[in-house]
């Protein structure tokens, strides 16, 4: 593994920790929020930058089922960061609040909420889909195996999905994503260490649904043998 995929990794796992983080919007204070929400701009700006390579060969090759799926993702990733960064900014009270913009706070609040939600479900399916390629990374690390570890992980992540699932429904997040409210309720009697364990799972939920999507994908031909 070189420096270059060693970065791509710890900004990854930076911004999944900042997009957690970024939840319990109440629990952890305005000022807070605002500059988590500041710091993923940058580890987003970053996580291109590393990944250009990527975007440059956007119009190149051929489209397979796996590359659709992986590009429409990382648009609509797209389209809710800048979403939610751009409404931030406007309803900025702490970090950007020198730039004194009025009169749009209501739009922004309803685009923050709707973007950081449904930015929240697709960068954990972004996050499935690479899921196997982590995986590949961790065992050239740690080459030993067994069939024990193997049905340990396996056993774990469908217990942390089906918690997630349940987690899903208790934080009510499918109101969110249809913007039945607008506006999260918050227990402030609660650790916000619960709050962030519960949508932690839920996250494993989209990430154990892209991951096997991606799975999915993967039809092997008759008459063919995989390398």
């Amino acid at each position: 593994m070189n420096g270059k995929q060693k970065a791509k990794i710890a900004v990854d796992i930076l911004m999944t920790l900042a997009l957690l983080f970024l939840m319990p919007y109440e629990l952890i204070g305005e000022a807070v929020h605002e500059w988590i929400g500041a710091g993923m701009l940058l580890l987003f700006i970053l996580h291109h930058i590393l990944n250009r390579k990527w975007t440059g060969n956007l119009t190149k090759g051929r489209y397979t089922p796996h590359r659709i799926l992986q590009t429409l993702l990382a648009v609509l990733v797209l389209i809710c960061i800048l979403g939610s960064m751009i409404s931030g900014i406007i309803l900025s009270r702490h970090v950007f609040a020198f730039l004194d913009i009025s009169g749009l706070s209501s739009p922004a609040r309803v685009i923050h909420m709707t973007c950081a939600y449904w930015g929240f479900m697709l960068m954990s399916l972004h996050l499935g889909i690479h899921w196997g390629m982590m995986m590949g990374m961790a065992r050239k690390v740690f080459p030993k195996s067994s069939s024990a570890r193997t049905w340990i992980l396996r056993l774990a992540g469908i217990a942390i999905a089906v918690y997630g699932l349940y987690a899903f429904v208790k934080r009510d997040i499918l109101s969110y994503l249809l913007m039945q409210v607008q506006y999260v309720f918050f227990d402030f009697e609660e650790p916000v260490v619960f709050f962030i364990l519960d949508y932690m799972a839920a996250m494993g939920v989209f990430v154990f649904i892209g991951y096997y999507l991606w799975k999915g994908l993967t039809v092997k031909r008759p008459g063919r043998k995989t390398k």
